[in-house]
């Protein structure tokens, strides 16, 4: 039974290498040619340079609700927002704008009827 399976695997090896056409380039032989440079558009906004070691929560980044009222009130902002938002993906995260938040925060406790009771979250 090994002789059949040995005759049969050089029987696909010498059809394989009976595909080679003579005058090919091998595979190995192809060149690599690396991927073209990146360049901005000259029309494109200015990009800051960030520190790829520090998270934008870390550097507190400008414009965040981290840099806007500490890091102290925006993670009680942040765990008001987690607590009541019904999203997926909601931008409960001392990295956006406090205003971003807070409007999370605000259209989720609007989606609860007048007959219905609101989590404490919704009125602190």
């Amino acid at each position: 039974m090994r002789t059949a399976h040995a005759l049969a695997f050089l029987a696909g090896l010498s059809i394989l290498s009976a595909c080679d056409k003579p005058g090919e380039t091998p595979v190995d032989a192809v060149e690599v040619v690396a991927p073209p440079a990146i360049v901005m558009p000259a029309d494109a906004p200015p990009q800051e340079e960030v520190d790829p070691g520090l998270s934008p929560a870390a550097a507190g980044v400008e414009g965040s609700c981290l840099s806007e009222v500490g890091a102290a009130a925006a993670g009680r902002l942040v765990e008001r927002c987690i607590q009541v938002s019904p999203a997926t993906r909601p931008p409960c995260n001392v990295q956006n704008r406090c205003a971003l938040i807070q409007g999370e925060i605000d259209r989720s406790c609007a989606m609860y009827g007048p007959d219905e009771a609101r989590p404490p979250e919704c009125t602190a």
